[in-house]
């Protein structure tokens, strides 16, 4: 007789295996790359978390000012996080179709380009920066001001380090070794966390302390990617000094789907920025908000954020692979898994809502409304989010770049953008306004994904 619990597992087994195995790769090996990216996000989510509440005990003006720079940063440092994206997909589809030699000159160029991106952009925004901020923020109150430069410029020296770690971790995603990356992670942010700990709690040195622990944990997290990539090589014939010689053959493939990303990047990020403009007109306690909101918002999305990551190697290994069932069949899978995360997410978060927002320690009259936002995404998001973020990592997975960046950008400007400004400006919603705006925009941006997804185009572009 079979027992209950011997039979749940076959159906447990089978059911895995029905969603999650394709004719090269079982449910094992994908879990196998799911999982450590997983607990990396969880992890990153969790530490950002803390950093904000510990930053929040420096009073509203700091957390502000820490707020209004992180999405310029957002903004900076995803242009060149996109060439790195174009270097994992490269790798991952090289990896898939068993190139080696190949392989090891992609991982190389990736490390030149993002380096020379990096330091370029680094050079670029510390020569304009007082520009920049009075562009963007000069609205803010004095003091939110002055910690938001402190803060860009300590950044600005951060982002070629954060080019490099990316570009090698990014290489290791390829070609699913993403337990080393996990063990990466924990090595940069536990080593933030403590320095905050330190600086901002311990020495109350506010966004000073804040800048100083985030490039000591980054020059650390470097120092620790380096160190394993020379010792023990997980990628074969990868050697440190290709990078110093420029292969315009692989940069070109790598440029093919990082520049179209990076453009995107850069006008989707720049549409954000904006509607970050239209917050500071709503005043301090608003930037509170949508501080607070973010980061919350950040937990919740903590899955879905991760097979956004883990379908880049998986759907390009696929393709490498000349696979295209496997590919359609792995990209239904990451999105019905993402959309019961969410609902989960959803069903534990808002109960303990009250419990999560006091570590911020907002004032209390802004807590409504921080929790008004959270019930706006936990149902937009399992609608529309996945549609909207995980089918575009699919899509330029398999090189088709283009459109996924088109797609957003117009979106973003067309809808967010103007929407954003006619809700929270013009009829006086405020920040809900706005947030209301990216949940619209999250959902007619769905929409013109699946629709590309149906079709054939978007697996036809033969990279490798």
């Amino acid at each position: 007789m079979i027992q209950p619990a011997s039979r749940t597992k076959r159906k447990l087994d089978s059911a895995l295996h029905r969603y999650f195995s394709g004719n090269a790769m079982d449910y094992k090996q994908t879990f196998g790359i799911i999982v450590p990216i997983f607990v990396d996000h969880a992890f990153l989510v969790l530490m950002s978390l803390l950093n904000t509440a510990m930053i929040g005990v420096a009073g509203v003006a700091a957390l502000s000012a820490v707020s209004m720079v992180e999405s310029l940063n957002l903004f900076i440092v995803n242009i060149f996080l996109a060439l790195a994206a174009g270097g994992t997909v490269i790798v991952a589809q090289y990896k898939g179709s068993g190139k080696e030699e190949a392989l090891s000159k992609a991982v190389a160029q990736a490390i030149s380009v993002v380096t020379i991106a990096s330091v370029a952009i680094s050079a670029l925004v510390v020569g304009f920066h007082a520009g920049l901020l009075n562009a963007l923020f000069g609205g803010a109150e004095p003091e939110v001001f002055d910690n938001a430069r402190v803060f860009l410029l300590g950044n600005c020296l951060s982002f070629p380090i954060i080019g490099i770690y990316q570009a090698l971790t990014g290489a290791l995603r390829g070609v699913g070794a993403t337990r080393i990356t996990l063990l990466l992670s924990v090595i940069l942010n536990v080593t933030n966390f403590a320095l905050n700990v330190v600086f901002i709690l311990l020495l109350d040195m506010g966004v000073v302390g804040l800048v100083v622990s985030l490039l000591l944990s980054k020059i650390a997290g470097l120092a620790a990617a380096i160190g394993y990539m020379a010792k023990y090589r997980p990628i074969p014939l990868f050697k440190f000094r290709d990078a110093l010689k420029l292969d315009f053959s692989i940069i070109k493939k790598i440029m093919y789907i990082g520049v179209p990303f990076a453009m995107e990047q850069l006008f989707f990020n720049g549409g954000k920025l904006l509607t970050q403009t239209y917050i500071v007109q709503f005043g301090t306690l608003a930037l509170t908000v949508n501080a607070v909101g973010n980061t919350i918002a950040g937990v919740f999305q903590i899955g879905a954020n991760a097979l956004g990551v883990a379908i880049v190697t998986v759907v390009g290994q696929s393709i490498g692979r000349k696979d295209v069932q496997d590919a359609r069949k792995f990209v239904k899978s990451f999105i019905g898994l993402a959309t019961v995360w969410f609902v989960v997410a959803a069903a534990v978060l808002l109960p303990t809502f009250p419990y999560v927002v006091r570590l911020f320690s907002p004032p209390e009259e802004i807590i409504p409304t921080i929790f008004a936002l959270m019930v706006m995404i936990a149902i937009g998001q399992p609608l529309f989010w996945t549609f909207s973020f995980l089918l575009p990592s699919a899509l330029r997975a398999a090189g088709d770049s283009k459109y996924t960046s088109i797609t957003a950008l117009i979106t973003m400007w067309v809808v967010r953008v103007v929407l954003g400004y006619v809700l929270g400006v013009t009829l006086g919603f405020g920040i809900v306004g706005v947030w209301a705006a990216m949940i619209v925009e999250w959902g007619v941006r769905g929409l013109l994904f699946v629709w590309r997804f149906k079709g054939d185009k978007w697996y036809k572009h033969n990279l490798v």
